[in-house]
């Protein structure tokens, strides 16, 4: 199992305490060795990214490569948050996944709507979220490209001609 490089930075905005553990231990369970960051609500997330309140101190917000956004946050919830950050020119090209128990056919839709780059609906086992883990690794740090141009695969894959 190929182990990920720990430069990388998910942020997972999510207010239940439950379901963070469990993204997080899913994260240690897949052999995926990325630094994970956690926010409670939609205006925490927008604090981290502007590195306001408590995300203040040097390196206490690294910029993400990847944000985890829960639709259902007291608060600003996911859908004003991913709205007002893809509004933001010095933001709004990081990838924003929903991750959400919602199958809300307009959640689905406001998050293409509005920039959102995946829409995953949180999965019932364990077992599931670390298959989802391990997915979202390889898409958005072994195959595609990020806006900031960091390069964080080990390799490419071509075919011979």
């Amino acid at each position: 199992m190929t182990t990920q490089n720990p430069s990388i930075t998910i942020l997972i905005a999510d207010d239940d305490l439950d379901d963070r553990a469990w993204i997080e231990q899913a994260y240690i369970e897949s052999g995926v060795d990325n630094q994970l960051s956690f926010v409670q609500d939609g205006n925490e997330l927008l604090q981290y990214l502007h590195r306001q309140g408590r995300f203040t101190a040097p390196g206490a917000a690294p910029r993400p490569d990847l944000i985890l956004l829960d639709l259902n946050m007291p608060g600003m919830d996911g859908r004003q948050a991913l709205t007002q950050l893809k509004s933001e020119p010095d933001i709004r090209r990081i990838p924003v996944v929903v991750l959400t128990i919602s199958t809300d056919e307009q959640d689905i839709r406001h998050t293409y709507d509005h920039g959102g780059a995946g829409f995953i609906i949180k999965p019932e086992t364990f077992d599931g979220m670390v298959e989802v883990v391990k997915v979202l690794n390889q898409y958005w740090f072994e195959t595609v490209e990020l806006a900031s141009g960091q390069l964080v695969r080990k390799f490419r894959h071509h075919k011979p001609h």
